[in-house]
């Protein structure tokens, strides 16, 4: 799945219209938290948990990044920039999930979010409690997402709701 990762991150570079080499994929921002990730993952499921919580902590030291053992993103997981990201041991996540800074994806009363594929989460968002994030989700920078999101919306706000597009009204 690491390769799939860091397919799906030379993708959004390329969007940006940025080649990128394999050392400055390797090298940016999110690439050993996304790595860090993937070998504790590999490690929880082959019950080695002493040294899958060891390769969480390094991830917190090494990216102040957070991200529960029992987590799960399918392949085409990005974490674009690590720093205050803080993923809750329950999460469930699709394909293509894209994070940015200081997401924050936690539980309520011990139920935690499930989200879709082909989900971008923006700066600072968080995304609490028993929600389900539909497929083709865009959640804008600062939401608070605490209900559902519909597939291909756009949550915005505090507390989040998907974004009212304006109807062209001609008489």
């Amino acid at each position: 799945m690491l390769k799939q990762d860091f397919t799906r991150k030379r993708e959004i570079f390329a969007e940006d219209g940025a080649h990128v080499g394999n050392i400055r994929l390797l090298m940016s921002d999110g690439s050993s938290a996304n790595i860090l990730y993937r070998a504790m993952r590999w490690c929880a499921k082959r019950r080695l948990s002493p040294l899958s919580y060891l390769l969480q902590y390094i991830n917190k030291l090494l990216n102040s990044c957070v991200i529960g053992n029992g987590a799960q993103f399918d392949a085409g997981f990005v974490i674009m920039h690590p720093v205050g990201v803080v993923i809750n041991s329950k999460v469930r996540g699709g394909r293509n999930v894209t994070l940015e800074s200081g997401v924050v994806i936690g539980d309520e009363k011990g139920k935690s979010p499930v989200i879709g594929n082909n989900v971008f989460v923006g700066a600072g968002a968080k995304i609490i409690g028993p929600v389900t994030i539909g497929d083709n989700v865009k959640i804008g920078a600062n939401a608070v997402v605490t209900k559902d999101a519909p597939d291909g919306s756009t949550m915005l706000g505090i507390p989040a709701r998907p974004l009212q597009k304006k109807q062209d009204v001609t008489n």
